[in-house]
């Protein structure tokens, strides 16, 4: 073989390396904690509407946060509308961010992706959620990502023990828990 093959060969495979990766990092990956299973038969017509996020992992999108929401909503293309809000108590000021979620499976499991950040994807795993859709428990991508959520702007305690009892055994470290002011 020549040395010119040789430099096509490895020069088709970096790109096409490239473009992998590209594809991996612009529509993310099916990505759930290991440990970890997403709802089946959910009903994404359901879980529309404004959810209180009751606690949560903090991290440095939601860091100082209180009286946070989640309003979900269907996009003309079939997304879904994401639109997070909370009163930021240090800069005593709201903020919000808007999202677009997509299913990374089908649309009856929970699995989703969403992204606020243009072409990135990030996990959103509906992993509880009681029979009248009023009550929710989401992962992340990892096991730094946890959300209770409610229709409500509480939770019953029974409820909140049952999703920290799944939480923990999916590997959580329940220590990390941030309970938001609702």
């Amino acid at each position: 073989m020549k040395t010119r093959d040789i430099i096509m060969i490895i020069g088709a495979s970096l790109i096409a390396g490239t473009a992998g990766a590209a594809t991996y990092l612009l529509t993310g990956s099916d990505s759930i904690p290991a440990s970890a299973e997403a709802v089946k038969d959910f009903d994404a017509a359901r879980y529309m509407g404004k959810w209180y996020e009751i606690a949560r992992f903090d991290f440095k999108f939601e860091k100082d946060l209180a009286l946070v929401t989640a309003d979900y909503s269907e996009n003309p293309d079939g997304s879904i509308k994401v639109v997070n809000s909370g009163y930021n108590t240090e800069k005593e000021q709201w903020q919000s961010a808007v999202g677009k979620a997509v299913f990374a499976k089908t649309s009856d499991i929970g699995m989703l992706k969403v992204s606020f950040f243009g072409p990135f994807y990030s996990g959103y795993n509906v992993v509880a959620i009681d029979k009248e859709y009023k009550y929710a428990m989401v992962f992340g991508k990892n096991l730094n990502y946890l959300w209770l959520l409610s229709r409500e702007k509480t939770m019953p305690k029974a409820v909140i023990e049952n999703y920290l009892e799944i939480a923990a055994n999916a590997g959580y470290d329940l220590s990390r828990l941030v309970w938001t002011a609702q």
